[in-house]
């Protein structure tokens, strides 16, 4: 007798990702199959009234029907669609979300930020690499949003979403994406990161040296150039990613023009024109909530979902 399977696809605002996944034998969460497709719905999420791009909407479409046919040959028991900040803020994101049913008779479930939050917490519980900490800080960096909790003892004490995404931040403050990151532009994300952190009253660590875990694809694409530039796997990479490293591949990666971007190994080049904003957004909140490394995780909101379905 099979193993029954779920199906997660998370339409994030820069790129779309599928989990399947199932309980191991020892009950431990693990996955069948992974997937991400880089289809940006988010275009214009900055704007006072954002609206899905019909393009956008389109290469969405595409990206799910994609992954719902590699899903299929593992015969998941349930399939869950959802979404997070870019359509959860745009004027049209029902319009999409009608779309997606019609087109596929699968619901989309457009996630509030609370929702998010407490879903990136649960997937965090899934990771078997952070059984042994039971006091940290998470912070989900996406393309729309970041997302901050605070855990004691297992349990998410604090919570909140920020406007603070990497394709957001680099719509405001990023005047010319194709050329090297400007310091200006460069000051005026981190001074705006710090501000929202300060207004939204989000507490520093009571030390510097507490374990702060960091998910997301920006801090995945940090491990992966480093895997690729040492020319072994992403998984012999560490975990542990200090702020200086992120210092580092800023200094490095905001100095190229994109098209140079695009070609380093380990970075998806439809990442490239949001990479610098990303870890420009890194560093800001790792100075302001008073901390030197994050503990990048795999384990986030698809791994949260999932673990709810084979639950029920």
């Amino acid at each position: 007798m099979s193993v029954p399977s779920v199906a997660v696809i998370d339409i994030g605002s820069n790129s779309i990702k599928l989990l399947v996944a199932r309980r191991s034998p020892d009950g431990q969460l693990e996955a069948v199959a992974t997937n991400t497709v880089d289809a940006r719905i988010g275009t214009g999420i900055s704007g006072n009234l954002p609206r899905l791009m019909a393009t956008a909407m389109d290469g969405a479409i595409r990206a799910i029907a994609d992954l719902l046919e590699k899903a299929a040959p593992h015969q998941p028991a349930s399939r869950v669609l959802v979404a997070t900040s870019a359509v959860r803020d745009a004027a049209n994101g029902d319009d999409f979300a009608k779309r997606v049913e019609s087109d596929f008779g699968l619901a989309l479930r457009v996630l509030s930020g609370a929702e998010e939050a407490a879903y990136i917490g649960q997937g965090i519980g899934t990771d078997p690499a952070l059984a042994r900490f039971a006091d940290f800080d998470l912070y989900d960096l996406g393309g729309g949003s970041l997302e901050c909790l605070r855990f004691r003892n297992r349990q998410p004490v604090r919570f909140c979403s920020l406007p603070l995404g990497c394709v957001r931040l680099t719509e405001l403050f990023i005047r010319e994406p194709g050329l090297p990151m400007n310091h200006d532009d460069d000051r005026a994300i981190r001074r705006h990161v710090a501000e929202v952190l300060v207004r939204e009253g989000w507490p520093q660590l009571e030390s510097h040296t507490a374990t702060v875990v960091g998910t997301g694809g920006s801090l995945t694409t940090v491990r992966a150039i480093a895997a690729a530039a040492g020319s072994h796997s992403f998984s012999e990479t560490d975990p542990v990613i200090t702020v200086k490293h992120l210092e580092e591949a800023l200094a490095k990666i905001g100095s190229l023009p994109i098209e140079e971007r695009r070609r380093l190994p380990g970075l998806p080049p439809r990442r490239a024109d949001v990479m610098p904003a990303a870890l420009a957004t890194l560093v800001a909140l790792a100075k302001e909530v008073g901390f030197d490394a994050y503990r990048h995780s795999l384990h986030n909101l698809r791994w949260g979902i999932a673990a709810e379905l084979l639950t029920q």
